[in-house]
């Protein structure tokens, strides 16, 4: 039944304004927005056929035990929904600070075990996770979320390596992982971003060997001036 249903998926807008949310808070919502432009390709139906018979797009069979790549796939999934969480709990406790509701995490996830669509068996694992730690920031942070994620990485890794090899679109699983893999780098190349952004724009950036807070800007070309645009974050 599932193959007699066309590929275009609908949306009511929860979505959108999720992501609108997210944005406006300047919290790395990435899975769910994707999923909402996920769904936006989806309607490109007509659009998507003419592009398929441009590029000749074929997808080769997936070669190897099919049993392991069920598990790894479900490995996949599981990793990739604690990540959706994780990055809705960011938002919402970050709405929570903004707004001053002092929500208590715990209770909101309990809360989607009644007649909501966003369900989960770990909602409860989530609980208590928050139980145990009210300032948890990160829910992969959790001593359980971090030892599912770990143990699903490897999986992970090799299906959606696979995905962008094989090319079979799989956005929301590989932002997913994206994200982890930024979250948890200590180091990224935003130095480079932060450097284009003052010979572009005078924007200024910090620096590793001086105290946060303190702002530079150089004359990259050596033909401007000194005047530095104001420090910014919107």
């Amino acid at each position: 039944m599932v193959e007699k249903i066309l590929d275009t998926a609908g949306q009511k807008g929860t979505g959108k304004w999720t992501g609108i949310n997210a944005l406006d808070l300047g919290i790395p919502l990435t899975l769910i927005s994707e999923a909402v432009f996920a769904r936006c390709v989806s309607a490109f139906k007509d659009q998507r056929a003419q592009a398929n018979s441009l590029f000749g797009k074929t997808i080769p069979p997936i070669e190897g035990d099919k049993a392991a790549w069920v598990d790894a796939l479900r490995q996949a999934l599981l990793a990739s929904k604690i990540i959706s969480y994780a990055q809705g709990f960011m938002l919402i406790r970050e709405a929570s600070e903004n707004n001053d509701w002092a929500l208590n995490y715990g209770n909101t996830a309990l809360l989607w075990r009644e007649g909501c669509i966003i369900r989960s068996a770990f909602l409860g694992n989530i609980r208590d996770a928050y139980e145990a730690n009210p300032d948890l920031v990160f829910l992969g942070s959790d001593p359980y979320f971090k030892g599912v994620l770990e143990t699903c990485l490897p999986a992970w890794r090799k299906v959606v390596a696979k995905a962008i090899e094989c090319g079979i679109p799989m956005p929301c699983m590989a932002s997913a992982i994206t994200f982890l893999d930024g979250y948890t780098s200590e180091r990224l190349p935003a130095n480079l971003l932060q450097a284009q952004r003052d010979y572009f724009g005078a924007h200024t950036y910090e620096r590793t060997d001086k105290p946060r807070g303190e702002f530079f800007h150089t004359n990259w070309t050596g033909k401007g001036g000194d005047t530095a645009s104001t420090t910014y974050d919107i």
